[in-house]
């Protein structure tokens, strides 16, 4: 007889909510994960695409992207990511690159105020980069999950350009067969670096 193969689940819930970015009327953000190789996806969506949003009074483009998506795993190595990539129109109605970047889902349950700087890559050359705008092909990565791995970008010239607000609420079950302790969200609060930052 065969014996089953135990595992704990990290299951999320919450929403990918709002953005700031200048030099932008019109954005939209595609949302993936990326982890381990022991992580697997046991029920939720990998992958979406939010609506067209237009940047509020404040200044704000509000989503309310819903997130939902269980793993599972026998080893923490490889933690989940969620992968944020935001794109605009430019002055032609083509679709370009804003910003891209990273964030771990939170190590353990509660809910969670994440917020996520992105950056976008620049051409090696001012002639690359004049041309890459008159044909609406600005530098952007082939695979968009590189943002989440070290290996590969460190010759990359980037440049910041915005903030993205995600809210979490994490379930986590039967972690503690497998040794690990995990914190609750209020003992593991990040508070935003800087005030323009609070949205």
């Amino acid at each position: 007889m065969e014996e089953s193969l135990s595992h704990f689940t990290v299951s999320v819930t919450g929403q990918v909510e709002s953005a700031k970015m200048g030099g932008c009327n019109n954005i939209y953000c595609r949302v993936g994960y990326t982890s381990g190789p022991d992580w697997r996806v046991v029920q939720g969506v990998e992958d979406g695409i939010t609506q067209m949003a237009t940047k509020g009074s404040a200044g704000v483009f509000v989503w309310n992207f819903p997130l939902d998506i269980t793993f599972s795993s026998t080893n923490p190595f490889g933690w989940p990511q969620v992968v944020i990539t935001v794109y605009g129109l430019d002055l032609l109605g083509r679709d370009v690159l804003r910003g891209c970047g990273a964030v771990h889902i939170p190590v353990g349950s509660g809910r969670f105020v994440r917020y996520i700087r992105l950056f976008a890559p620049v051409s090696s050359s001012g002639l690359a980069s004049w041309v890459g705008k008159i044909m609406g092909q600005r530098p952007e990565y082939l695979d968009p999950k590189i943002v989440a791995r070290g290996e590969g970008r460190e010759v990359t010239r980037v440049r910041s350009h915005g903030i993205v607000k995600i809210v979490f609420n994490i379930v986590t079950k039967d972690t503690h067969v497998y040794g690990m302790t995990l914190p609750t969200a209020e003992k593991t609060f990040l508070p935003p670096r800087h005030r323009d930052e609070q949205f």
